[in-house]
């Protein structure tokens, strides 16, 4: 099970850095009379559009494909096109008809992760939306945020636990968002004094979802055990960073927004497709190879 465990997490490590990785160094030669070519390199890190945000470097790729993209007629294969185009037209971000046309997708694949190969996770919900707090925030961030939020929900319960107060559902899950919200905002007050990269972009929308998610963990660990609210939290984020990727490509961005009927059909089939499956999973079939092959 350590052993287990330990790939995952190498998975997942292997997962988040490589889009938080910099870029190659350019090198720049600059030449004169009396010395010989010095060469100068400097880094810069790599940026992927945020699609949560509307900014000139995520509308405008995607609404000069719109320009440059030809259609047919409007029925029958183009009526999803000429509804973008009016939308976009009255003022709709693009970015936002990009990401919704995405999140089918993104269900699909976590469908079809837990369905096929058997990883549980939080729900379809939760893994889909905390791709999209990635995608606001960048998975580092992102995760490490998420266990400074476990952290924070841990340490008012094991404070609660230990005065032996009792309180309701409800009131005890709004002192746990009053303690993520300090939490979070003295985070945030740290940032200048300790230079955090990355905190001064956080948004509440990205605070809200992990605390939901953080909720979840200390829930079942309460009803179950640690093991498993582990288990379940490190599936969560597997599922949640194969979305991210998946929306965070440049290829997958521009087919869902030049082709939205293909797309939306091809999902609906596979989504058909997935609810017909009811053989074993892949890591059913390999917790009982021993069973299968006797």
């Amino acid at each position: 099970m350590r052993k287990l465990l330990l790939l995952i997490y190498l998975f997942v490590v292997a997962l988040a850095f490589p889009r938080q990785a910099w870029a190659l160094a350019n090198i720049k030669e600059t030449a004169s009379p009396s010395a010989s070519p010095i060469v100068e390199i400097t880094a810069s890190p790599t940026s992927i559009p945020d699609l949560t945000q509307k900014t000139e470097e995520t509308l405008g790729p995607l609404e000069e494909l719109l320009r440059n993209q030809k259609l047919g007629p409007v029925w029958p294969a183009n009526p999803i096109k000429y509804a973008i185009r009016s939308s976009v037209g009255s003022g709709i971000p693009v970015n936002m008809i990009v990401l919704l046309l995405l999140l089918p997708m993104v269900a699909t694949i976590i469908a079809a992760t837990r369905h096929l190969i058997g990883l549980r996770g939080f729900g379809i919900f939760l893994p889909a939306t905390l791709s999209v707090v990635f995608v606001a925030t960048g998975p580092i961030i992102g995760i490490a945020l998420f266990f400074f939020i476990i952290t924070i929900s841990w340490f008012v319960k094991f404070i609660l636990r230990k005065l032996k107060i009792k309180l309701q559902y409800l009131p005890k899950a709004a002192l746990l968002l009053w303690a993520v919200s300090l939490g979070v905002l003295g985070l945030m007050f740290l940032s200048p004094i300790y230079k955090i990269p990355g905190i001064e972009n956080v948004s509440i929308f990205p605070v809200l979802l992990l605390a939901l998610l953080a909720e979840d963990f200390t829930r079942i660990q309460l009803g179950k055990s640690f093991k498993t609210a582990f288990s379940l939290t490190l599936e969560t984020m597997i599922l949640a960073l194969l979305s991210y990727f998946a929306l965070t490509l440049e290829s997958v961005r521009v087919y869902a927004l030049l082709n939205p009927e293909k797309l939306l059909i091809s999902i609906g089939l596979i989504d058909f497709v997935l609810g017909k499956y009811v053989g074993l999973r892949i890591l059913e079939i390999w917790r009982f190879r021993k069973l299968l092959k006797s």
